[in-house]
């Protein structure tokens, strides 16, 4: 009976999607944009200025997440993830409602809505890895011809087609900048130091700037592209070390999910009573609160570790 209500509340949904002709992804940045807007009163914006007032856990996920795929050039994805942490919300309900748990409910709905964004966090470190290692690869053409030909523009152009998205479209808009809107190449160098957020990519457009004046400076370049190899080693080195305790919390995670089917093979009385009695469903409520916290915390204190030169 209460999978049926379960696909009558479904169909009721979305008969008023298509009654006021509403498009989910329209529906899913109105409601998200809701949560996130700025506070308004002079109060709120005092507090959140001197930090006495911190954002709720759900805006602070919001806010953070929307921060990384900005930085990470995936801003236009922003609106798919709003849409799969409220398709993942109504799923976790679900489950909990064909369960027959109405406690387990609300945690489930919340704690699976959070998945799409603790995913953007998760990749975040992979996705700067990718751009490291092309960036690496970038540089140290782009270095060898500019050493030959003191030439800048030239140097890139002779190498762009070797390059590999997102680094090209950052070196073919310095092209098309100097060639087509400002010749003045300091002025370029200095606006493409800002599309890539890498420390030694800046400290190489600021070295680039210098050689524009003093040509002999160009032999600091070499050594400023070799801290790129050695980063990447250690930073490899610092993320199976952080990778390691985030393991084990998977692993302990599943251990105590995979206990309750193990009950019904072993003791199905034990099973029923926890599946089917208001003390063992809310004892399954605190457990599933209790994971879904704790990955937060495991995602944030096993965050990734960037090494610095």
């Amino acid at each position: 009976m209460t999978f049926i209500e379960l696909l009558a509340c479904v169909g009721m949904i979305t008969g008023f999607f298509l009654l006021l002709n509403l498009k989910p992804i329209d529906f899913t940045n109105g409601l998200f944009s809701f949560l996130t807007r700025e506070s308004k009163s002079i109060r709120d914006e005092i507090n959140e200025a001197t930090k006495r007032k911190k954002p709720n856990v759900l805006k602070r996920e919001i806010l953070e997440a929307q921060e990384i795929l900005k930085m990470t050039g995936r801003s236009s994805r922003f609106s798919l993830i709003c849409a799969c942490s409220l398709l993942l919300f109504a799923i976790g309900a679900s489950i909990a409602i064909v369960f027959g748990n109405f406690f387990l409910a609300p945690v489930m709905a919340v704690g699976f809505m959070f998945f799409p964004f603790w995913y953007v966090k998760l990749t975040a470190s992979h996705f700067k890895k990718d751009i490291a290692a092309e960036l690496e690869t970038a540089l140290s053409i782009i270095t060898t011809a500019y050493l030959r030909n003191e030439d800048i523009l030239t140097a890139v152009e002779e190498n762009i087609n070797y390059l590999n998205p997102p680094v090209h479209h950052v070196f073919q808009d310095f092209i098309m900048r100097i060639k087509l809107v400002n010749p003045d190449i300091e002025a370029a160098l200095k606006a493409l130091r800002t599309k890539i957020d890498n420390e030694v990519f800046h400290e190489w457009c600021d070295a680039l700037c210098d050689c524009q004046y003093d040509r002999s400076l160009k032999t600091t370049l070499t050594p400023i592209v070799s801290k790129l190899s050695d980063m990447r080693i250690v930073n490899a080195e610092l993320e199976y070390l952080v990778f390691e305790p985030r393991k084990e919390f998977i692993i302990m995670a599943i251990f105590v999910m995979g206990n309750i089917p193990l009950m019904y093979f072993l003791n199905k009385s034990w099973y029923d009573t926890l599946m089917h009695t208001p003390m063992g469903q809310i004892i399954l409520t605190i457990t599933a609160a209790l994971i879904f916290i704790s990955t937060a915390f495991v995602i944030k204190l096993t965050k990734p570790i960037e090494f610095r030169r």
